[in-house]
Order: C-alpha cells, then structure tokens, then sequence
C-alpha cells in the first residue's frame, strides 16, 4: 500500500494534526520539517506530491509507539537503508503494538469496515517469512483496518470534511446542484410561456 495513503489515514483516524505528527518523529530523534510533511500527504497526481519512504512511515510507525507506549530502555528504532522496505507485515504489526491491539481488537477493527478475517488468517500475517504458515498481508487489509479505525475513533468521519480537496469537492458539488437547478425552473419557465398554437402568438 503507498505509504502516504497510511500515515494520511492513520492521522485522521487518531486525529493527529502537524505538530503532533511532528513531535511523533522527534521522539525518534527525526526533525521532520513541516513543507515535507504536507508533501507527503498529498495524493498522487496533486500539485507538490512526494512518495513517502519507506523509512519516513517506519519512523512514524516506530515514534507512535513511543508516544502511546513509552520508551523501552535499550531500545532504539530501526532506521531503514536506502533501498530497504517496509512490508505490509511490519505495518500491521508497528499498528498493533502501537494501538496496543489484540487480535479480537484488529478483527473487530477489520469487521467494521465490512472485511472478515479470521483468527488465524490474521495471526499468519505475523509469522516469521520462513514460517509456514507465513502469509504475506495484501493492500486490502491495511487499508480496511485503517478503515475500521477511522469508523471506530472518528464515527463522524462521514460527516466531516477533513481535507481542503474535499472542501473544494463539496463546494463544486454544490455549485453543480444550484447551476442544475436554476437550468430546470428556466426550462419550467420558458414551457409556460411558450405559445399553445402551432402558428405563434396570435392576436
């Protein structure tokens, strides 16, 4: 799943404005400058796009954690090399261990955004590679969990618009309806002044 899709969702879900993003990196000893903030939250195909890296979703992965968990002594966040990825694996588990989640919690989470999946489907998403029964976890789920997790934190989601696109979106929207509506009551008009005969106005 692109990353700036997740960190975007996760955000809105946990209502997590710039500068409480920001401080989430700071507390993995990353200074996230504000312009790069808002490029990456952006969509494909809007003006001043960039992907997120892998190592900028792994780091606000890894400063959630902390914010909502604590520092664990000795532990130190794995800042990921050029060329390095973060699966849908890790994001899976980087938003269980930061929410704290058990498996009823990710299913439930995963349910109320109409995707069923069972106990132990979830569980192989977090075994080993090498294990068996290693299941390599597909765009879908991330998004219907992240999905779900907007549902259960921001159940006024629908309601709210929380982007400047969509702002813009529902303005649009509204000035359609209105130039659509005044089309129909000029048409109205103009049938009932149209002239009954076939030959004209008439004296």
């Amino acid at each position: 799943m692109i990353h700036n899709d997740v960190l975007r969702r996760l955000r809105f879900a946990l209502a997590i404005n710039d500068t409480a993003a920001i401080g989430i990196f700071k507390l993995v000893d990353y200074d996230m400058d504000v312009d790069y903030l808002h490029s990456i939250m952006k969509k494909e195909g809007e003006e001043g796009y960039l992907p997120c890296r892998d190592k900028i979703i792994s780091l606000f992965l890894d400063g959630l954690i902390v914010k909502r968990r604590g520092k664990q002594e000795g532990v130190e966040p794995v800042i990921l090399k050029a060329g390095e990825r973060l699966s849908n694996n890790e994001v899976l588990r980087k938003i269980r261990i930061a929410m704290s989640y058990k498996d009823e919690d990710m299913i439930n989470a995963l349910q109320m955004a109409d995707f069923r999946l069972s106990k132990n489907e979830l569980s192989a998403f977090f075994r080993k590679p090498d294990h068996r029964n290693y299941k390599v976890a597909g765009d879908q789920v991330v998004r219907n969990l992240l999905q779900g997790m907007v549902k259960k934190y921001r159940p006024d989601a629908k309601k709210t618009a929380h982007t400047k696109e969509q702002v813009r979106q529902n303005v649009k929207a509204d000035m359609q309806a209105q130039k659509v509506k005044g089309q129909v009551k000029e048409q109205a008009r103009n049938k009932a002044t149209k002239p009954s005969s076939v030959w004209g106005k008439t004296s």
